[in-house]
């Protein structure tokens, strides 16, 4: 018997023909179609380059600003992304130190930073976003500060004053900013706004945007090749290249026309219109998600929940307490609109027993 309270671990991939998921933040939509185009006669299999393939890293360069080819890594997903670059810091200076946390977080993050050797801290949210006060005081003892917006798992968008705060205190401190952008393109209420500075690491991948998630192609970008040239000499000798199939594939994703993006925003916007709406009537509290595909409502007893949703509904959600929110539970809405509307309606019966 699995023990779905350990770690998202227990529910990443699992599927069934009964069960429901609200859990993995897995886009079900489909990639741009200039994607499978190139298999028929796609035929390259050796080695590729450790900085990733040219062509997919002059695409990128073309979507930020004072960038090259050179100012890119790509990597087996995000994740690799962030793993690498809490590693290099980690080693920049005095050894380890301090990175600052909004929290909730993504579960990774605090593991990751200590994978790295390093020290997680923590700036609690407000109404799941960055209390600034706070963050000053805090930000200053530390060597880096991850930044998600929109935020896994709040779906919550900070604002652009405080994101321009943001830029100019760490600049000033020289605190180093990763700005973990992978849900860019998935925002409701405005445009995004990229961190800039001479410190920054902007992280993104083509999971999201893309639907890409099992390519495992993600990316670094830095203006500071130092420590963009560090990364790729620590990638030489863990991963490697990243799948070369899947930059190509990747590559092809640039070309998609903005409409594509446009029109899944619109799918997205609407089913998180549809989940809300359901959790509310329900009589949960939530805080409205204004990007991405996840929503964390406040439930009585999550451990219980999430436990009882599963064995006894059929539903997997996550455990707030995982993301560091102990009172709350957490839901994907990357699933159609049948299948939330009857998740909706398990987690009403549940509630009503409970």
């Amino acid at each position: 018997m699995i023990d779905e309270l350990k770690s998202p671990s227990a529910f990443i991939g699992v599927e069934g023909r009964d069960i429901i998921s609200f859990g993995s933040g897995q886009p079900d939509l489909p990639p741009p179609k200039e994607v499978y185009e190139i298999l028929p006669s796609y035929k390259a299999f050796k080695y590729g380059l450790i900085q990733g393939q040219i062509n997919l890293r002059e695409a990128l360069a073309r979507e930020y600003p004072s960038s090259a080819a050179e100012s890119f890594v790509i990597t087996n997903g995000a994740s690799e992304a962030l793993d690498l670059t809490l590693r290099v810091l980690a080693g920049i200076g005095e050894k380890g130190g301090k990175v600052l946390l909004p929290r909730p977080y993504y579960y990774s993050y605090p593991f990751s930073v200590k994978f790295a050797g390093m020290e997680p801290v923590y700036t609690d949210l407000v109404e799941g976003r960055i209390d600034f006060q706070d963050f000053d005081q805090k930000v200053r003892d530390c060597k880096a500060v991850i930044i998600n917006s929109p935020s896994n798992p709040t779906g919550r968008v900070e604002s652009m004053e405080t994101l321009k705060k943001i830029e100019k205190l760490t600049n000033d401190l020289g605190v180093y900013v990763i700005s973990d952008e992978v849900y860019k393109d998935l925002i409701y209420v405005r445009e995004n706004y990229l961190i800039k500075g001479p410190h920054v690491v902007t992280i993104n991948s083509f999971s999201k945007t893309y639907a890409m998630c099992g390519f495992r192609i993600g990316y670094l970008w830095s203006l500071d090749q130092e420590l963009v040239n560090k990364v790729i000499e620590m990638k030489t000798h863990t991963s490697m290249n990243t799948n070369i199939l899947g930059q190509e594939m990747a590559y092809q994703a640039t070309r998609a026309p903005k409409s594509f993006i446009e029109k899944q925003l619109k799918i997205w916007k609407g089913r998180r219109d549809l989940i809300c709406e359901g959790l509310l009537n329900l009589g949960l509290d939530l805080w409205k998600p204004e990007g991405a595909f996840y929503v964390l409502p406040k439930v009585k007893n999550p451990r219980k929940t999430v436990s009882e949703l599963f064995r006894k509904h059929r539903v997997i959600t996550y455990l707030g307490g995982w993301f560091g929110a102990p009172d709350r539970i957490r839901l994907s809405y990357a699933l159609d609109r049948e299948k939330i509307e009857e998740g909706l309606k398990r987690i009403g019966e549940y509630l009503k027993k409970s």
